[in-house]
Formats: structure tokens, C-alpha cells, sequence
């Protein structure tokens, strides 16, 4: 893995702790290093998912993953392990909520790193 792919994960996992970290605070819930670490697995495994799954394709060299693609999968497939395999609740009002917001913070990380890129 190349470093930028690697950075490219720690900033999706640094948006997804954020997201927990504020939700568990606003709702009183657990707080805790484990509390964080049940919230947010779903999302860091389909994250995880979305940044690893073009490595295991055949051919050429492999292009960072799509933010769009990453974003979806760290939405939809984190709701779906949350759902099913963490038994946890999926409102629709939590899904809107944990859409915009990691759309918010995953897409602006990239955007800022775009532009100090070409700056």
C-alpha cells in the first residue's frame, strides 16, 4: 500500500470517529473506548472495504479509490453491518444524519487536499 492510499484511510477513519465521537456524546451513551469502538466498526470495516477492494483487482497499477465509491460503501455498507451484524439500530433520521455529515467531512478533507495540491 502506498502511503497516500494509507493517509487516505486514517483521514476516512479520522471522519468516522468524529461522527461517533459526537454522536455517543450527544446521546449519552457510551463514551468509552469500547462504546466508540462498537459504534464506529461498521463503518470502519465497510471503509476499509472501499480502500482495499481495488488492490485485490487484477492488472495495472491501482488508483486511490473513488470518493464517491468510498463514501457509499462506508454509508450503506456500515449501515447494513451495523444493522445485521452488530444489532444495532438504523433510523432513517440516523441515516441522514451520518450521510451528510461523512459526506461533509470526507469529501472537504479531500477537496482542501486537492486544492493544497495544486496550490
Amino acid at each position: 500500500m502506498t502511503k497516500q492510499r494509507i493517509t487516505a484511510f486514517l483521514f476516512d477513519a479520522l471522519c468516522v470517529l468524529a461522527l461517533v465521537v459526537i454522536g455517543t456524546r450527544n446521546h449519552d451513551t457510551d463514551t468509552g473506548v469500547g462504546g466508540v469502538l462498537y459504534v464506529g466498526a461498521p463503518f470502519w470495516i465497510a471503509g476499509g472495504l472501499a480502500h482495499v477492494a481495488p488492490l485485490l483487482q487484477k492488472g495495472g497499477p491501482k488508483p486511490l479509490p473513488n470518493k464517491w465509491v468510498v463514501l457509499g460503501y462506508t454509508v450503506l455498507m456500515g449501515m447494513v453491518l451495523r444493522s445485521f451484524a452488530f444489532d444495532r439500530g438504523t433510523a432513517l433520521p440516523f441515516v441522514i444524519v451520518a450521510t451528510l455529515f461523512l459526506a461533509a467531512t470526507m469529501l472537504g478533507w479531500r477537496a482542501v487536499a486537492a486544492r493544497r495540491a495544486a496550490a
